[in-house]
Parts: structure tokens; C-alpha cells; sequence
């Protein structure tokens, strides 16, 4: 019987049972559960994806699986491409930065729709995003990625992968197949659509619910994968390293699942903004000044974030991407949701004025993957020579500086009340925390497939 790192992730995939789990794990499931559903549910609404869910939908043809934010249904394969594409359009959807990226955007969409074409019960849909949650993050943590990499949708894969052969009842060796299958099924992906604003990026997470889908089936089908998967992928290809003991490290230890140990997304915006954006706004809260006060503003952020210095974002993807301009936005606009990056605002002649004196530095010893150093410092410099500076290590939303349970709910509904409205909001959020008890996760996910 194989012994290998894989394998050992492979037996805590099939033998990983809610009830042997604490409460705390089974409520961050469903909080992940319900952001992410939120995500799904506002990006949905963007021209592109109500085009793309269309055609998907006929290019699928009938199937039992939502299509969420639109009243139709696909087979699960097109329903996760979509619906996974959809969540990450506005970047609200939660991440994990012990393992770098978005874990729950690229396995919830796929463990959504395998479960509902199987009929499965809620609890076993919040089982199999449990086990893909853990397996992406610690795919995630034991690879040094290059920096070119951007890692979105590479981890993933293999999660979904996880979770479709949890809910297909696979052994541990069939689910170690499947995973190594989809290994080598990841999309390659670099920054560049994100800097300039493509949309094409947001395919990532889409790709890699629809592979690991695929990859799941495929180990049905008598294909044969590669002796390990990650390791070929990531120790030369997409990675500098990988640290096969890492993925293990603890696993299954309790109070150690990575789902407890997430962020969720208060600014609209990649990751890297966060810690400098909250620095902005603590500086903000503490002193008065205005826009027309400020000669500069300095922000120092991991290395990474250099390529996050445009002044001037071509469009609202890219806007996501430009710490400037974020900046910028929360002194000028005073908001940093979803509405600070609307086309309108990113070509507001203010804001980017302002964008122009913000610079960013880095410092080789920050990184996101640290909660011992600080993640973002920033510095205002006004013109009357006050400096004003704070730091953020853990930025508001993180595990180690959590939001509220009413800040979390507020933000659901802000995301979803155009497409639920009131009623739907309350329904959503009742079936997400009765989901255990849910004897088909389709009593859930049949609220979702409204809207047009």
C-alpha cells in the first residue's frame, strides 16, 4: 500500500466525516460557503457572464446542476465553469494566504454542481468542501510559486478533483488518481491579464473547476497519471520548490483545518491592497486631512506588489490590480467596495490625479504568508510636512483579525439582494446554515437559479 505524502492526503479526503469535526469547522464551511455564493451571485450580473452563462447552458444542454444567478440548469462540467468565473469577476471571493490564493472560489463551484448531480446531502456537499478547501491551501503552502505565476486556478484543480471524488465515493487510491490527474490538467497563468484588465483571467478559476471535474471522471475511465503530480508541476515548471512534507505538516490536526484559518474580502480588490488599504483608512480615521492636502503618499508592500503600481488602470479589472488607484479611491471616494472600481470611477480625473502621487516600495522581507512582520506600511505625506504612517499585519477580514458574523452577513446581502431580493436573502442565508441537515444540497442551490 503506497505511503507517500499524496496518499496520506488522499486517506484524509475519504476519511474526513463532519461529525467527527468541531463546530467551528463545520460553521467556517458554511460562512466560506455563503461569501462565496455572494461572490458568485453579484458577478454573475456582469454582461459577459450572463453572455457566457447563456451559451454554456446551450452548449451543455439539460442538466441537474444551477446555473447561479440565471434560471436555467447545465451539467455540472459547465455549471462550475461558469459559476467559478462568475465569483472571482469582482473580487470579493475569500482566500487563504497561508497557501496563497483563493481556495473556496475553485472548489465550491465544482462541489456545488457534482453534488447536486448526484443529489447528495448537504452534509456530504460541506464534506467535500471541507477536504478540497484543505487540499488547495496546503498544495498552496508547500509551493514556492515563480514570480511571473499567478497561481489562480493551478491549486484548484487538484481540489476539485478532491472534492468531486469524495462525493463520487472514491476510494483513497482512485481519489490519489484523480488528483494526480488533474495535476496535470492545472491552466498556467500569469499576471499579465490582470494588470492590463483582460478578462480572460477570470476564466482561471472556471478552467480549473471544469478540469478537476474532468479529472475526477477520467479516473473512471482507466486513464493513468504521472507518479506525482504536484511536485512536476511546481518544483520546475510553475514553482521555484515544493516541499512535499509541507502538505502534510498537521493535517487533520484539530483546530488546524485551513478553512478556519481564511480571510474574507472587505475591499474590492487583489489581496495585495488589503493590508494597505486598511493602513489608509486606520490614517484616515486618526487625523483629518483631505485629498487636496496630501503632496505623497508612500506605500511599502511585499515585492509582488511592484507590479501593482500603475497610476492609471486601463478598466475595472485592472483597477483591482493597481494599488495606486485604490488608494486613491479610499481617500478620494471614501469607499473601497465593489462601487470604487465602476468604470466611471476608475476614469474619475480626482482620483486619478491623486493616484499619481502615490508610489509603492517594496520590502523583500513582507509577505502575505507572514503574521510575524508587517504586510503594508503606508505613509501620507502632506503638504503642511506632517507624515503620517500606519502598518497592518493581518488585515481586517483575516482569521487573526476576523470580521463580524453582521459584517459578513451585510456583505452578503449588499452582494446578492439585487439578484435574491429580500426574501431570497433571508431563504439563502436559512439553507446555508441548515445545510447539514439538508437531505439534498439542491434545496439550496435551487434559490440560486433565479435572476437573468
Amino acid at each position: 500500500m503506497p505511503t507517500d505524502y499524496l496518499y496520506r492526503l488522499a486517506e484524509f479526503v475519504t476519511e474526513t466525516r463532519l461529525s467527527d469535526l468541531d463546530e467551528a469547522t463545520a460553521a467556517a464551511a458554511k460562512d466560506v460557503t455563503l461569501d462565496t455564493i455572494g461572490a458568485m451571485l453579484a458577478g454573475s450580473r456582469l454582461p459577459e457572464n450572463a453572455n457566457f452563462a447563456r451559451w454554456a447552458a446551450g452548449v451543455s444542454g439539460p442538466g441537474r446542476a444551477a446555473v447561479i444567478g440565471h434560471p436555467v440548469k447545465a451539467q455540472a462540467l459547465w455549471a462550475a465553469m461558469v459559476n467559478a468565473t462568475a465569483g472571482v469577476a469582482l473580487e470579493m471571493d475569500e482566500g487563504n494566504r497561508l497557501g496563497g490564493g483563493h481556495p473556496a472560489i475553485h472548489v465550491i463551484p465544482g462541489a456545488l454542481a457534482v453534488a447536486e448531480d448526484l443529489g447528495a446531502s448537504g452534509r456530504a456537499f460541506l464534506e467535500s468542501v471541507i477536504v478540497g478547501y484543505e487540499v488547495i491551501s496546503r498544495i498552496g503552502t508547500a509551493t514556492e510559486v515563480r514570480p511571473e505565476i499567478h497561481s489562480h486556478g493551478t491549486w484548484g484543480t487538484i481540489g476539485t478533483a478532491a472534492a468531486a471524488s469524495r462525493l463520487l465515493g472514491f476510494d483513497a487510491g482512485q481519489t490519489r488518481l484523480a488528483m494526480n490527474l488533474a495535476m496535470s490538467m492545472s491552466p498556467a497563468n500569469t499576471w499579465t491579464p490582470c494588470i492590463e484588465g483582460a478578462t480572460v483571467r477570470n476564466l482561471y478559476p472556471g478552467r480549473s473547476g471544469f478540469q478537476g471535474i474532468m479529472a475526477a471522471h477520467l479516473a473512471t475511465c482507466g486513464f493513468t497519471a504521472i507518479a506525482d503530480g504536484p511536485a512536476d508541476l511546481y518544483a520546475s515548471v510553475l514553482g521555484a520548490g515544493f516541499d512535499a512534507a509541507a502538505v502534510i505538516d498537521g493535517l487533520g490536526a484539530a483546530g488546524e483545518f485551513r478553512i478556519r484559518r481564511n480571510y474574507f474580502k472587505f475591499h474590492a480588490c487583489c489581496l495585495y491592497n488589503h493590508p494597505v488599504l486598511d493602513a489608509v483608512q486606520s490614517v484616515l480615521r486618526k487625523h483629518e486631512f483631505v485629498a487636496d492636502d496630501i503632496e505623497r503618499i508612500k506605500v511599502t508592500a511585499p515585492p509582488i506588489a511592484q507590479i501593482m503600481a500603475d497610476p492609471q488602470p486601463a478598466n475595472m479589472l485592472a483597477s483591482k490590480f493597481s494599488i495606486p488607484y485604490a488608494v486613491a479611491a479610499a481617500i478620494r471616494q471614501g469607499v473601497t467596495d465593489v462601487t470604487a472600481f465602476y468604470p466611471e470611477r476608475v476614469n474619475d480625473p480626482a482620483t486619478q490625479a491623486l493616484a499619481q502621487r502615490v508610489e509603492v516600495a517594496a520590502d523583500a522581507a513582507m509577505s502575505l504568508r507572514r503574521y510575524d512582520y508587517p504586510a503594508a506600511r503606508v505613509a501620507v505625506h502632506l503638504k503642511d510636512r506632517r507624515i503620517l504612517e500606519a502598518a497592518v499585519t493581518g488585515q481586517h477580514g483575516d482569521y487573526t483579525n476576523p470580521a463580524s458574523r453582521d459584517e459578513l452577513l451585510g456583505k452578503f446581502r449588499f452582494l446578492a439582494r439585487d439578484t435574491l431580493g429580500d426574501g431570497g436573502l433571508r431563504r439563502v442565508i436559512d439553507a446555508v446554515a441548515g445545510l447539514d441537515e439538508l437531505d439534498d444540497v439542491g434545496s439550496l442551490s435551487g434559490l440560486l437559479a433565479v435572476g437573468g
